[in-house]
């Protein structure tokens, strides 16, 4: 595994180990958003990502890294969702094993996208001792390398390539708001704005039932994330050893939402912007709504994290 915090030269090489397999997704604008919040929004849908989120790509990168024989016994980890479908679909193309722990609560379509990509699932408790436990279990059966969904610096320097691309798309940003889980995208984001786009301020946006990220990052001290109750359903895990670090030393601030305001912001992105979005997508975006941050005639990137959802259990229903 890289030993070292990304750097600029190898956020860029990521970008090109996995431009192949993943896309370089578009940045939307939305009239309506901008006369709401009286901000300028450019939106990064990587909902339109490979495998529906930008998990792709850090699983890719962190897959393309390995060596042959790391590769031969497969891959392995657990996860909700997200980085479990982009990691089964990694494994897929490079023509070996995936070995998915996956939380018995998992949302029904993530799940099915995962056996899709013909990862082998293992269930667990939805705790993140009851996660750690199976997949070792998994792994000392197996041998598979893990990949950590977040807690890997191939992996963050995947995730990273989304605010990359995010510099190359969009007039000079003022700010960027991302959604903070295990903080594997926030910490990215905010190493490619620090190399990329120094003026860029990178605010952390965190659902308040499960603002671990917040207390953790205004106390200085980790705090972890202890039953969590949000429908942002990706945000549900810890900060990460190699995460926090990078969050506490680059990102500029953390913001909380209401649940009322994430399923507000959601809803009308479906309405008004026409995309599909999931939950966790759609607190930055509640963020720069809600006024909490003084955004007032800024340019603002949003990162839409994702569009993997059950169709059937939509948060307004």
């Amino acid at each position: 595994m890289a030993l070292t915090i990304p750097d600029a030269e190898t956020i860029k090489q990521a970008a090109e180990r996995i431009d192949p397999y993943v896309h370089r997704t578009p940045v939307l604008r939305s009239a309506f958003f901008d006369k709401l919040t009286g901000v300028s929004l450019f939106f990064k849908c990587e909902n339109f990502q490979k495998a529906g989120a930008f998990k792709s790509r850090g699983a890719m990168n962190a897959s393309l890294s390995l060596e042959n024989h790391e590769l031969k016994a497969g891959v392995a980890t657990h996860s909700s969702g997200n980085h479990a479908q982009a990691l089964a679909r990694a494994a897929l193309l490079l023509g070996v094993k995936a070995y998915i722990v996956m939380p018995k609560t998992a949302p029904a379509a993530k799940v099915a996208a995962v056996k899709e990509y013909q990862g082998e699932i293992t269930f667990c408790e939805p705790t993140l001792q009851a996660r750690e436990e199976t997949l070792k279990q998994v792994t000392d059966r197996t041998g598979a390398t893990e990949i950590h969904p977040y807690n890997n610096y191939r992996v963050i320097a995947g995730q990273a390539t989304t605010a990359l691309e995010m510099t190359e798309q969009c007039p000079p940003l003022d700010y960027i708001l991302c959604p903070v889980g295990g903080g594997g995208l926030l910490s990215g984001t905010a190493l490619s704005a620090h190399y990329f786009s120094p003026q860029t301020k990178v605010i952390g946006c965190e659902p308040k039932g499960a603002d671990d990220a917040f207390v953790s990052f205004n106390s200085k001290t980790f705090y972890p994330s202890i039953s969590p109750q949000t429908v942002a359903d990706g945000l549900l895990t810890s900060l990460g050893s190699l995460t926090f670090p990078i969050i506490l030393k680059h990102v500029h601030d953390i913001a909380i939402v209401e649940e009322s305001e994430i399923i507000q912001a959601m809803q009308w992105v479906w309405e008004r912007m026409k995309i599909i979005i999931e939950p966790s997508a759609a607190v930055p975006l509640a963020v720069a709504i809600s006024g909490k941050l003084d955004l007032q005639g800024k340019n603002v990137g949003i990162i839409f994290s994702g569009g993997n959802l059950d169709l059937k259990k939509l948060p307004w229903l």
